[in-house]
Formats: structure tokens, sequence, C-alpha cells
């Protein structure tokens, strides 16, 4: 195997839910979701469905490692998958093909195309962004594959999750090394990168990046735009795209606290970074309007 490939890739076929009349895309969006953990996706994942399901759009997915370290709350988990999850020796070596095929799953319903699974270690959790990028993770193999990826994928746009200092340092380090793999292409040949966090309303705290990363800086401190989960479709307008993402979270049934999250979060919003091509502020508002 080449280095090339050292990413475990697994092709999912998405998966048509329902009958949709929707307005046609501008065009044929191309998205890259690069997250630190299986079932991240829930941070985009009424968006990413939109894009994928019903605007004829393609989304892959990085998830840099395999969630190990949340074997903590696998209580509901161990009776379904007959092991004993939350000790930690039996869960850490279990649950990354558990959390694979949950990841698998969740990304059938909202559409994602491929997954490429890293398999970096899931040591614990912390705020500090560093553990990752210089201690535990192989970043080198990691800017790699995203650089591979975005030599022949020439995708419109990646999203990651908002890098809060609030925020997992795991999640932080991967909004950075998209950013850094993102900065190194031509700024032609640049995606738009957006981070993304859910909310219950629009009044969340502004971000205008983390003091220690130039790259994080945002073009405005307020969200780019916003998706509206509760927003209605289908026959008689009967269908809300929040009922998609609690899907989602079902799916990722060995993470027994992540499941507290349905229906808690109707919005999802998205903030540009300022480090994107000429046309970053164009090419947002497009997918924008196409939302």
């Amino acid at each position: 195997m080449t280095r090339r490939e050292a990413a475990t890739r697994i092709a999912a076929s998405p998966l048509l839910i329902g009958a949709m009349a929707t307005a046609a895309a501008p065009k044929p969006w191309k998205v890259l979701i690069v997250v630190a953990h299986p079932d991240d996706e829930y941070y985009f994942a009424a968006t990413t469905y939109r894009i994928a399901q019903e605007l004829g759009g393609t989304v892959d997915q990085v998830i840099i490692t395999n969630g190990e370290g949340g074997y903590r709350y696998s209580t509901l988990a161990e009776k379904i998958y007959g092991v004993p999850l939350t000790d930690e020796s039996t869960g850490r070596s279990r649950l990354p093909e558990i959390r694979q095929k949950e990841t698998l799953s969740a990304g059938r319903i909202i559409g994602i195309r491929n997954h490429y699974f890293l398999s970096e270690r899931d040591h614990r959790f912390t705020l500090d962004a560093a553990e990752a990028l210089e201690d535990i993770w192989n970043c080198s193999r990691v800017r790699e594959t995203l650089h591979d990826l975005f030599a022949r994928e020439k995708y419109d746009f990646v999203f990651t999750i908002l890098p809060r200092e609030s925020t997992h340092g795991h999640h932080q380090a991967a909004a950075l090394l998209a950013l850094e793999t993102a900065a190194k292409l031509d700024p032609a040949e640049r995606p738009v990168v957006l981070g993304a966090e859910p909310a219950a309303d629009t009044a969340a705290p502004s971000f205008g990046g983390l003091p220690r990363f130039a790259l994080t800086r945002t073009a405005h401190a307020e969200p780019e735009f916003t998706f509206d989960r509760r927003r209605t479709f289908g026959m008689h307008s009967a269908l809300r795209y929040e009922i998609v993402v609690n899907w989602v979270i079902a799916e990722h049934k060995s993470q027994g606290m992540f499941q507290n999250d349905a229906g808690k979060h109707g919005l999802e919003l998205f903030w540009r970074f300022e480090s994107g091509p000429e046309d970053a502020a164009e090419r947002t508002a497009s997918l924008a309007r196409a939302l």
C-alpha cells in the first residue's frame, strides 16, 4: 500500500429517503467533511443531507480517530453489542470497529459518499489542541491524506467543527489540519473552509478565531449563514430536517450520552475562515442561497 493509500477508504452509497420536490442547485456542490471522531457529522447533518440528497451534490468525510475514547458512555450499547464496552481495555479494542459501522450507517442516511478512517488515537478528552497535534496523532500522514484528497477531488467546500477554545481539543486540531492543508494550495485551487456548530437559537456567541492560531481567523465574527433544522418539507410540509438529524444520532448507539442531543439544537451555524480563495465570499453566498 502506498502512502497515499494510507487512509482506509470505505464507500457508502447514498440512501434516498422519501419523495423530494426541491429546486435544482445552481451547481453540484462538492464537500469534504474533516472531523476528529465518529458522530461528529452531527454538526452538519441537516446541511449535508440537503446538499447530498436533495441538491445532487457530493459529500465525503475524513474521520481522524475511531473514537475509542468514548467507551465511558457506552452502557446502553453493551446489551446491543454483547460486549462490556465500558471496561476501558475492552472498549478501546472493540469500539473502533463498532463506531466505524455506526458512522457508515449514519452516512447512508445523510448521503455521504466516501468515508476515510485514519484511525489515529483517541486518547482522552482535552481542551488542548496541541496534545493531538504534537504528541498523539501522526499529523504528517493526516496532512498528506487531506492534500491528496484536495488535489484529486477539487472540493468546493470543507466543513469542520468551529474550533472554539471551549470545544474538544481534537475538534480544534482537526480544523487546524484542514486549514493548514488548504492554505498550502494555490489560492485558485483552495476550497472554502467553513466552521460549524449546532445551536438552539441564533444568539450564539461570536467567533473571530483562536488567538494562538492565525489560520482560524474568520471573515466575520457572526455566522456567515444558518441552516434551520426545523424547516419543513414534503407532503403538506409534514417533515422537518431535524428528523434526519435524530436518525443520525440514533445510529451512534455506542455513545449513550450523545443520544441526549436528539431535538436539542434547531440550527446549524456556519462561519467562513478568511484564508480561502478569492471568490470565497461569493461561493459561500451561492451555497447559502441554494440551501
